[in-house]
């Protein structure tokens, strides 16, 4: 089992930039593909951005595509999600998750095994 813990959520004007973190618990971080799944008010739980155990591939989600960017280091059994260019409809908690899906299956709609409790992102307009 793994614990996951986000942090970096604030609120920012839209253009303006963010980097989520999520620190993990537990020895076999590296066994885990992990995304950052989020979720606006009344809209339902979507993956933005998922990373492969290694770090060697990554995938994204349309809307975020060429504005956010995932990475992990496993020696610090952490992931990032880097967000910039923030538009208002950016809006959402966000969530770390992990699972021993591929992160491929993540992006595709599949639902991993282990989510954080969140972290709020608004961007003003």
């Amino acid at each position: 089992q793994v614990q996951l813990v986000e942090s970096g959520g604030g609120l920012v004007q839209a253009g303006g930039s963010l980097r989520l973190s999520c620190a993990a618990s537990g020895r076999t971080f590296s066994s885990y593909a992990m995304g950052w799944f989020r979720q606006a008010p009344g809209k339902e739980r979507e993956c933005v951005a998922a990373i492969s155990r290694s770090g060697a591939n990554t995938y994204y989600a349309d809307s975020v595509k060429g504005r956010f960017t995932i990475s992990r280091d496993n020696a610090k059994n952490t992931v990032y999600l880097r967000m910039n260019s923030l538009k208002p409809e950016d809006t959402a908690v966000y969530y770390c998750a992990a699972g021993s899906g591929s992160g491929n299956y993540y992006i595709s709609g599949g639902k991993p095994d282990y989510w954080g409790q969140g972290t709020q992102v608004t961007v003003s307009s």
